[in-house]
This record gives C-alpha cells, structure tokens and sequence, in this order.
C-alpha cells in the first residue's frame, strides 16, 4: 500500500458530520496529526476536492476516540476542527453536535458494549475538561439508528441521544465570565464575554444594525459586518485570555435579538468566520446561560423563566433548538449545575481513509 491507511467511521452527529477514528490509529505528535487530519478531511481547497470534508465548516470537524482512563468516564472524545481552506487546525474548542456521535461511535468501534435498550456512554470532553452523559438507543445487533425524533436542520427523524453536559463552565478561560465584567464595550459595541461549554463573545444584533432574523446566507454575503464583527471578537477574545484569537476559533460570536417565532429568544451563531447554518450544542449552552443571567447583553429581550430547571428556546436560521437549564441564580451570575439537549446521529459509512505517506507513515 502506497498511502497510509486509517479506520474510520463516516458519522453524521446533531447538524454536524465528519471522521470518527481511533486515537489509537493516529500520531500521538499534535504537529503531525494535526498534518493528518488536514489531508484526511483535503483542507487548502473550498470544496476539499482531495479529501472527505465537506466544504463547509460544519462538514470538517473531527472526532478522536479512546477508552478512558478517568474513574468517571467511559470515553475520552478529542475534537479537531479543521478549517476548510486555511490548512489550519484548532484544538482548543469541542462540539456537542460532534459529541452527538460519540456514544453511537464508541459502541460501533467496540470501545464500549451495547448494555440493553438504552446504553449510558459516560464521555470526557479532553478539549475542554466537560462531562457528558449520552443514552444511546440500542439493540442486541448494537446502535439503533431509527427512531422518531427530529432536529431543526437536519431532514427526516432518527433515533434520540439525549446528552447531559456538566462542568461546562470555565473550561477554556478558567471563569464563567473571562474578563470579570457582565458586560464589556469593545469597538462602541456592548458585548457579554461568557465561558459554558464554549467561549463565547455575544452582542446585540442591533448593534451591527442587524435584526437577527437573517439567514446564514444572507449574513455570509454581509462583509462589512463580518469585518465589524472580527475587529470586535479579536479585542474581546484579547480581553478573555486567550492566545491567537486571529487564528483561532475561539472565541465564537453569537448574535441575540427578541423572539420572533414563540421561543424564548433568536440567535445566530457563527463559527467565527461563517455564520452557522443552524446551531452549536456547546453554543446553545452559552447562550442559554447569557439569557438567564441578569445584566447581560440578553437583559430585557426575553422574558427570565424562574423555573429550575428552565428551557430556553432559541429561534436560529433554521429553526429551533431546546436547553434545558439547571442553575440557581447566585450574586455573581448564575451558578450552572447542567444542561440538557436530544440530538441525533447517523452512522453513513464505514471503513479506511488513505493519507499520503509522505504525511504520515505511521
């Protein structure tokens, strides 16, 4: 064989997709992985033409599995996401869409046994320090796949996988909020610094004389409010601790207006440099959390439930997504116990992907 060869799951999970592999088939060097994963997925081109991504941010995301050595968990999930032309691949942040195919993933991969009709997956996040708790539907053949439950974004219905995330908060920059403030000016923009599941930067989408009803098209196509936007997250991210904003994901951008179609608030997520077609599972966390705190960016656009726990409803460009929220709300913010989400995965295909040799030669 000319090419070095890897075992592969081909998974949908939530609103993403991409390679689920063995972290024992790949480099241990993240110099050298991070070389893999770039021409596994063909990043440098923007339909990846030489690889299986996608051409779309959504569709270049990377799952790394392993059972884990954490007395909690039963899987260790490490997420890579590769960019779709900049060659550049960034380990800081995880995805909970991606997270969505973990359990599934590791019961396919024989990392961990289908136990009955519903199979608890207890996951480690390593990116970000987060624990999950997947439930899997399965069967004595394995993972059910079918099933009845539908998710905005994704078309038809499939089998639930219900996910409870804990210690969320602080997992990149050490605090709920990073730089001390409910709210921080940067460039005459107000904005939320705020750390749940993921870093996030979040403003008004007024402030960017938006509405927040837009459609991912219509904002990719805004330049000069990508432009606005960039200047604002780099300062902000700054401010938050964390290093190279400009050349990494992190912090992602997220915009918030009044409800529009009976849910709890509108968003737009963006994942920093295109705006997401529906909506981050970690994203919806953190936005979740800025609604519920008092005297953020969120305050007086949605009505604060004070049931415990609460779900807060957010109306994204391709319809809704549920948070179910336990908190109690403390002198500094909120002091955040979980949140829940139902997702679905799909397993699409199965078996080797081929990286050059002179990438990689095992």
């Amino acid at each position: 064989m000319t090419q070095t060869v890897i075992p592969f799951l081909f998974m949908r999970g939530g609103t993403s997709r991409g390679p689920y592999l063995n972290r024992a088939d790949l480099p241990e060097n993240l110099e050298t992985l991070a070389e893999v994963l770039i021409a596994m997925v063909g990043s440098g081109h923007p339909l990846n033409i030489d690889g299986i991504g996608g051409g779309n941010a959504v569709t270049t995301k990377v799952a790394m599995l392993s059972r884990s050595s954490d007395d909690w968990a039963d899987i260790d999930y490490f997420f890579a996401q590769v960019s779709v032309e900049d060659r550049i691949v960034d380990f800081k942040p995880t995805c909970g869409n991606i997270l969505s195919g973990v359990g599934p993933a590791a019961i396919d991969m024989g990392l961990i046994p289908a136990t009955g009709p519903e199979t608890t997956v207890n996951i480690h996040a390593v990116n970000t320090g987060a624990r999950v708790v997947a439930k899997v539907q399965t069967s004595p053949e394995g993972v059910v796949y079918d099933g009845a439950a539908a998710i905005d974004g994704v078309p038809g219905t499939a089998a639930p996988v219900a996910l409870q995330f804990m210690d969320t908060v602080g997992g990149a920059t050490g605090a709920f909020l990073p730089t001390g403030n409910l709210v921080d000016t940067f460039n005459d923009v107000d904005v939320t610094c705020m750390d749940v599941a993921m870093p996030m930067v979040i403003a008004k989408a007024e402030s960017f004389g938006l509405t927040g009803y837009e459609s991912a098209e219509a904002l990719n196509d805004n330049t000069d409010f990508f432009a606005a936007m960039e200047a604002v997250r780099i300062k902000a991210g700054e401010a938050m601790g964390i290093a190279n904003v400009g050349q990494s994901v992190t912090p992602k951008f997220g915009l918030l207006a009044p409800a529009h179609d009976g849910g709890t608030i509108a968003a737009r997520y963006f994942m920093p440099w295109k705006a997401h077609p529906t909506m981050a599972v970690t994203g919806a966390q953190c936005l979740a959390s800025c609604v519920l705190t008092p005297g953020t960016v969120a305050e007086g656009m949605a009505a604060r439930s004070n049931d415990r726990p609460a779900t807060i409803t957010l109306e994204h460009a391709s319809g809704q997504i549920d948070v179910l929220v336990d908190y109690d709300l403390t002198a500094d913010g909120i002091d955040l116990r979980s949140a829940g989400l139902v997702r679905t995965a799909r397993l699409l295909a199965r078996g080797e992907v081929m990286v050059p040799r002179g990438v990689w030669a095992r």
